[in-house]
């Protein structure tokens, strides 16, 4: 293999095809119905990765180069969490509203973390590490923010009752919804939490695994998974917190009792 972790030749591709068929047949067989979207979700993954991972080679040059691609992260993370969160395509009306939404969330949830891990120096101001840092962070808030506000969609259409029964009671409209939102919202920090409790006994995750191919001590490897998971709680917490109060505040979803 080399240098390189993956050894790129045409086994490489075969595996891919292989891997890509048994999930398709195993989102067929099960009844779920995914097999189509995991074969494009195979298929964009490629063309994607191979798209990015040529302009980073020049990307990751220089750190003006580096900061506009970070910025295309939050935008592409702002998009994919409004349509979770709200279940409406981009093309809906109201869409540049939702995005900015739900990129408040995201950005609430990333931007501290990334700004205190590189303002510290704890990681390097260059564009090899802004990169895979600050897309981890913003990923990690992404997935928060779509799964809290798929989950507040969820809960406050089954429970709008308690929510009206709340609002008769006197309590405002935030402070209604709230009732409902903040223990369906916690949910989606459940993944993280687990990950982050059992690093190193159940799973070795890709910062540790990638530290250690790329010839570093275990003791680094460590301490950049840790750094990470850490960062990745922080920023996921702060994201739920956001997406939740905006949802409370009427900001995001539409049609909640006021």
């Amino acid at each position: 293999m080399g240098s390189s972790v993956v050894d790129l030749g045409p086994r490489f591709a075969v595996v891919l095809v292989l891997l890509t068929a048994l999930a398709a047949a195993g989102g067929r067989l099960s009844g779920l119905g995914q097999e189509r979207p995991v074969v494009v979700a195979a298929l964009r993954a490629t063309v994607q990765l191979g798209v990015v991972s040529a302009v980073l080679l020049l990307v990751v040059r220089s750190l003006w180069l580096s900061t506009a691609f970070v910025l295309l992260m939050v935008g592409v993370a702002a998009v994919t969490a409004a349509g979770r969160v709200s279940g409406l395509p981009l093309r809906s009306p109201g869409a540049p509203r939702r995005v900015v939404t739900a990129g408040l969330a995201v950005v609430s949830g990333a931007a501290p973390v990334v700004a205190l891990v590189l303002g510290s120096g704890t990681v390097p101001l260059r564009g090899e590490a802004v990169i895979p840092v600050a897309g981890i962070l913003i990923g990690g808030a992404m997935t928060a923010t779509s799964l809290a506000g798929r989950r507040l969609r969820e809960e406050l259409a089954t429970r709008r009752g308690e929510v009206e029964a709340a609002l008769a009671l006197g309590l405002l409209p935030r402070d209604a919804v709230l009732e409902v939102a903040r223990p369906a919202a916690a949910t989606a920090l459940v993944p993280p939490l687990d990950q982050t409790r059992t690093v190193g006994l159940v799973t070795l995750p890709g910062a540790f695994v990638g530290v250690l191919l790329g010839g570093g001590s275990p003791l680094a490897a460590g301490a950049a998974q840790l750094l990470v998971l850490v960062g990745l709680l922080a920023a996921e917490v702060a994201a739920v917190w956001v997406v939740t109060e905006l949802v409370a505040r009427g900001r995001v979803l539409a049609g909640l009792p006021r």
